[in-house]
């Protein structure tokens, strides 16, 4: 417990937690304050002005981040025959229709993303009570109930996350570890919040994005300059 209080002693130290700051700037503090042995991961949240109990102020969407996660993602994929055979071609981890289906009901759920060609959606549907609490259920609107298995499956693979506002009206998501550069984390957290501020719903009224803070895993949260983010 002390070597904790002392190492979150240290990365406060000078802080300020009122001032604003660009995100080069965050990035560049949390790479220097990091104390821990292990690989954080820089996550952003941010605090929106919707109220997401109204469907016209739901706020999702998927963002290809241009650097990756850094975290290896497991993908499951419902699909048959050709389909079947293309999503293991594109790499996926697991592949399946009912036998699938069976594994994920005995609660073997081994996986990150789940994929599925439309027609396997009457298989898909019986899970939802098990997917659907994980965020996990397939979602044509996000691209993962389509026929371009391979082009999803890759998709995911190479960095693609998934955003959803909660319940507070908060959206918060890993985009990067701390050992990618500055430049890749930086662009990395530019592409989350843009894609957040592109999924603006219709109901939104007034201030859409109120606050955005950066943070990592052992770090300090720091706020961002929304001003600084339309230069």
């Amino acid at each position: 417990m002390a070597k904790t209080v002392k190492r979150m002693t240290k990365a406060y130290e000078g802080l300020d937690r009122e001032k604003l700051h660009t995100i080069e700037e965050a990035v560049a503090f949390l790479k220097e304050r990091s104390a821990v042995k292990f690989d954080e991961t820089i996550e952003v949240a941010m605090n929106l002005g919707v109220d997401p109990r109204h469907a016209d102020q739901m706020v999702r969407g998927m963002v290809s981040l241009p650097h990756g996660t850094g975290k290896t993602l497991r993908v499951a994929v419902f699909a048959r025959g050709p389909k079947a055979d293309e999503a293991k071609a594109a790499g996926a981890d697991i592949v399946g229709d009912e036998d699938l289906m069976e594994k994920v009901q005995k609660g073997e759920i081994d996986f990150d993303r789940v994929i599925a060609t439309p027609d396997m959606m009457g298989v898909v549907g019986r899970l939802g009570k098990i997917l659907g609490p994980k965020g996990m259920m397939p979602n044509p609107k996000l691209g993962t109930v389509t026929m371009d298995v391979k082009g999803a499956v890759q998709a995911a693979k190479a960095g693609q996350i998934e955003f959803r506002v909660e319940k507070a009206g908060i959206i918060h998501g890993g985009v990067g570890k701390l050992s990618f550069d500055q430049k890749k984390l930086t662009e990395n957290v530019k592409s989350f919040i843009s894609a957040v501020t592109k999924a603006k719903p219709t109901g939104s009224k007034g201030t859409y994005i109120k606050r955005i803070s950066l943070t990592s895993t052992m770090g300090p949260g720091l706020r961002i300059d929304v001003a600084s983010l339309s230069e």
